[in-house]
């Protein structure tokens, strides 16, 4: 019996803790909100309002709602990669479906101003998946989808333009290449030796070159007058 009560008595306790922390943490998360609200007033209290969500967040670290405030007050303080990080980490945390489309519509919004199209698209579509009665989201939906596309258009458009300067300068190149090298037949007639002057041939080598091509050319006359007498007797052979 004493056991049984001993037991009874830490399970209360344990629950009195945990109401405790819970009740503690809203109170924290009041006095944040009650800070930003001053802060849209006039009065810039975003970095006490962070300190207030901070401590929420050291009762339970996977307390949503205080990751989705404090990345609200981090976008006050122009801090779009800080504020960025909390809403992942909220939209990991939250199950409500209200509040997971108000966490992907903030991310889609600072991605959006930096120009992300695409990941902007892609959380506007979270978004109108948890809400999709929620017709700003949709709206900046559109709009994002739109900045894409030009993107990805002048993007195209760019690299386009990039290849055909690349072909115009090697075209280019290839000119300068080929005013550079000598053509062919002219490479050819460098290489060959050129031939001497006539006035440097002695008279006794001139009158040895044109007795040989005399010889030649009588020894050729001579073969071709024994091949035309022979031919007939060579085709009768065969006759019978």
């Amino acid at each position: 019996m004493f056991m049984k009560r001993l037991f009874s008595l830490i399970l209360i306790s344990c629950c009195c803790i945990c109401v405790a922390d819970a009740q503690t943490m809203r109170d924290y998360i009041r006095r944040g909100n009650r800070l930003m609200l001053d802060t849209l007033g006039g009065s810039d209290h975003s970095d006490k309002a962070i300190v207030q969500y901070k401590k929420a967040q050291e009762v339970d670290s996977t307390y949503a709602i205080a990751r989705y405030n404090m990345g609200n007050a981090l976008v006050r303080q122009g801090k779009p990669q800080d504020a960025m990080k909390e809403y992942v980490a909220a939209s990991k945390y939250e199950k409500d479906k209200q509040r997971l489309s108000d966490i992907y519509h903030n991310m889609g919004v600072l991605l959006q101003a930096s120009k992300k199209y695409a990941e902007a698209v892609d959380c506007y579509k979270e978004s109108l998946r948890n809400d999709p009665s929620n017709d700003e989201t949709r709206y900046n939906y559109v709009l994002a989808k739109w900045h894409l596309k030009n993107q990805q258009d002048n993007q195209q458009d760019g690299e386009d333009k990039e290849q055909e300067e690349k072909q115009k300068q090697e075209e280019k190149k290839d000119q300068q290449q080929q005013k550079q090298e000598p053509k062919k037949d002219e490479k050819q007639e460098q290489q060959q030796p050129q031939p001497k002057d006539k006035q440097d041939m002695s008279k006794e080598t001139a009158e040895r070159l044109l007795q040989a091509a005399m010889r030649n050319e009588k020894e050729t006359q001579e073969k071709i007058q024994r091949q035309q007498q022979e031919a007939p007797r060579r085709r009768l052979q065969k006759q019978w």
